[in-house]
C-alpha cells in the first residue's frame, strides 16, 4: 500500500516539474520573456494566484496561457490529492495497525516474551511459531521492526530494559521470557526488572561471558545460554562422537519427514481423567508408535529410559520420540 503512494507521488512530482518547465521555457522560448519573467508568468499562471500580466497578451500568448492554466489545474490538483491521502493513509494504517497489535497483545495469557530480534531472537522466534506458541517480540530498532510487519510476528517498539516496554508486552501475565540482547549487561537488567513484575516467569537469558553466569542465576534467570559455548562444544563432539551428533541433530520438532521428533506431554494429557497411571498401562508404544524416554516428576528429577513399572504422577511430564507421523498421532490420541 505505502509503495503504491510514493509511486503515485513520484509520478505526481514529474508531472508538476514537466508542466513548469513547459511553461518557462515556452514562454522564455516562444514568446521571448526573461528567463526571470518567464519564471513569473509560469508561477501565477500555475498557482491562479491573480495576479496581472506582465503586458497585454496576444492572441498566441492567450491561448498558450489558457493551455498552461487548465494542465496545471488538474496536474496540481492531482499532486495535492496524492501527497494528502498518502500523509493521511500512512497515519492512519499505522495507528490502526498499532492498536491491533495491542488489543492482541492485551488478550494474551501465558504467552512467551522475547527480547531482542537479532540472530537469537529471530531463531527463538522461528521455533515458537514452529510450535504453535503465542509470543510478543520487543525490539528497539524501528527499521527491524517495520521490515517484519507483514509477518505473523506480534512487535513491541521499544526498550526492554524500560519497565513500561515489558508491562506493554504484558509481563504480567507471561509465562516465560526470553533475554536474546547482545549485551550481558542489558540482559542482566531485564531479568532483575522482569522477575520483580512476575514472580512466576519462566527466565531463559542468553549470556556472553563466563562471569555472567552466576550474576544472572542470582538475578533470577532459570536458564542461561552461552550460544558461543554451545557452538564450540558441538564442533568438538562433531570430530570425537560424528555419528553420535548428527543422529541428535536429526531430533527435532519442526515436522520434518525424514528426521525424528521429539516431544513433551504432560500428566494431564496423558491421564484426563487424573488417575496415575504406570507407564505400562498408558501403552503409549502400541497406541501410537512413541517411545517414552523421559520422565520429569513432580520435584523436577529426570529419570532417562524409564521402566514400564514407573508410576506417572501429577504435576510430572513424559518425554516421548517418534516419527512425524508417529507424533502426529500421539497429539491426536491426546489432544496435544
Amino acid at each position: 500500500m505505502i509503495k503504491l503512494f510514493q509511486s503515485k507521488i513520484a509520478g505526481a512530482l514529474v508531472l508538476l516539474i514537466t508542466v513548469v518547465f513547459a511553461g518557462i521555457f515556452g514562454f522564455r522560448f516562444f514568446f521571448n520573456y526573461e528567463w526571470i519573467d518567464a519564471m513569473y508568468m509560469t508561477i501565477i499562471t500555475i498557482t491562479t494566484v491573480g495576479f496581472g500580466e506582465l503586458h497585454p497578451l496576444s492572441p498566441a500568448e492567450k491561448i498558450f496561457t489558457s493551455a498552461l492554466i487548465i494542465s496545471s489545474i488538474f496536474i496540481v490538483g492531482y499532486a495535492i490529492t496524492v501527497i494528502s491521502e498518502y500523509i493521511l493513509s500512512k497515519n492512519n494504517i499505522g495507528n490502526l495497525r498499532q492498536k491491533k497489535v495491542e488489543k492482541q497483545i492485551k488478550a494474551l495469557r501465558d504467552h512467551v516474551i522475547i527480547c531482542g530480534f537479532g540472530r537469537n531472537g529471530k531463531q527463538a522466534a522461528q521455533k515458537l511459531l514452529a510450535y504453535d506458541q503465542q509470543f510478543v517480540v520487543i525490539e528497539w530498532d524501528e527499521g527491524i521492526v517495520e521490515r517484519h510487519r507483514d509477518e505473523e510476528y506480534l512487535f513491541v517498539n521499544g526498550n526492554a530494559i524500560e519497565d513500561e516496554v515489558l508491562i506493554r508486552a504484558g509481563v504480567e501475565r507471561a509465562k516465560t521470557l526470553i533475554c536474546a540482547l547482545p549485551g550481558d549487561a542489558d540482559n542482566l537488567f531485564i531479568v532483575l526488572s522482569a522477575r520483580q513484575m512476575n514472580h512466576r516467569l519462566k527466565i531463559i537469558s542468553r549470556a556472553t561471558e563466563e562471569t555472567s553466569y552466576k550474576k544472572l542465576k542470582l538475578a533470577g534467570a532459570d536458564n542461561i545460554i552461552m550460544p558461543d559455548r554451545i557452538g564450540g562444544d558441538h564442533m568438538a563432539s562433531l570430530v570425537v562422537v560424528p555419528d553420535l551428533i548428527e543422529f541428535l541433530d536429526n531430533l527435532s520438532v519442526s515436522g520434518e519427514q525424514d528426521s525424528m521428533n521429539v516431544e513433551q506431554i504432560p500428566f494431564e494429557k496423558m491421564c484426563p481423567d487424573g488417575v496415575e497411571q504406570s507407564i505400562s498401562e498408558l501403552d503409549v508404544r502400541k497406541k501410537t508408535g512413541c517411545s517414552i524416554i523421559g520422565y520429569k516428576s513432580p520435584q523436577g528429577e529426570y529419570i532417562v529410559n524409564p521402566e514400564p513399572s514407573l508410576i506417572i504422577k501429577k504435576n510430572s511430564k513424559l518425554i516421548l520420540i517418534g516419527r512425524p507421523n508417529q507424533i502426529d498421532n500421539l497429539k491426536q490420541l491426546y489432544n496435544v
